[in-house]
């Protein structure tokens, strides 16, 4: 198959090496140069993309991201660009369209609920209102031919957030769940949809392990050897998300458990002042 990427960051990357090892021909496009070890890489603005001397397009990857987390940025990069790339790709014979979203649409479970397939996503905030609205626009432009995947918070590119937040929190205010995904799984499973021969609409991709946040940076503090924050309060926030579509569609996670994960690459880095 030819598939094309749309976006080519970190996860992007990761899932057209997957594909270009198992014999497909990847392109891709993105608003700056990019390394385009597997890939064939177009700079172009998306919102004005033009796709008529690629070969024909088979399968397509949308993985966006916004310049700036204001709501502007999310409705421009998101949404507004949904209707350009349709339009570029109507004269390919595209069988699947892959968005990549996020479970901030999931805003109205703030106090510890628990969150699946099955729950209506109800945003909260301006951003989670477009992300909301791109995913119905794909869905309109191509019925039956497109997959939203709803990843949590994307983890193992780099463990210095949690390093800093562990060395600057002395108290947490409250149990808040966290939930997450390691970014090769995500990529993974990503690669892993063009092997079904039938699929979901929408995909959450997560886990299923939920952590309070306070006991991921304690557990930090642990390791580093660093005080111990104290809890204020044991009221419950955030959300527990259980991806359970995600985890009936076989995939199997390389990292179940991220404390394996931050725990390797807290051996393999020294602190340093980037850190």
């Amino acid at each position: 198959m030819h598939i094309l990427f749309i976006g080519y960051g970190k996860t992007s990357q990761r899932v057209a090496k997957q594909l270009f090892m198992r014999g497909h021909q990847i392109s891709a496009v993105s608003r700056h140069p990019k390394p385009a070890d597997f890939a064939d890489h177009m700079t172009q603005d998306i919102h004005t993309l033009d796709l008529s001397g690629c070969r024909p397009i088979d399968w397509v990857y949308v993985l966006l991201s916004p310049e700036s987390s204001d709501p502007a940025n999310y409705r421009h990069t998101y949404l507004e660009s949904v209707q350009p790339i349709a339009d570029a790709l109507k004269y390919h014979p595209v069988q699947r369209v892959v968005v990549v979203s996020s479970t901030r649409v999931y805003g109205a479970q703030q106090s510890g609920e628990w969150v699946d397939d099955h729950t209506i996503p109800e945003p909260a905030d301006e951003q989670a209102k477009y992300l909301l609205a791109m995913e119905q626009a794909w869905h309109q432009a191509y019925p039956q031919r497109s997959i939203v995947v709803r990843p949590s918070g994307i983890y193992g590119n780099s463990v210095a957030r949690m390093r800093k937040l562990a060395q600057s929190t002395q108290t947490y205010p409250a149990v808040h769940y966290s939930n997450r995904i390691q970014i090769d799984d995500l990529a993974g499973f990503l690669a892993y949809l063009t092997t079904l021969d039938s699929f979901k609409p929408v995909y959450l991709v997560s886990d299923g392990r939920p952590y309070p946040l306070h006991e991921i940076i304690q557990w930090f503090q642990l390791q580093l050897h660093l005080p111990q924050l104290q809890l204020e309060r044991t009221c419950l926030t955030g959300k527990r998300i259980m991806a359970r579509d995600f985890i009936a569609s076989g995939y199997e996670l390389q990292s179940p458990d991220c404390f394996s994960v931050y725990r390797a690459q807290l051996d393999s880095t020294a602190p340093t002042a980037q850190d």
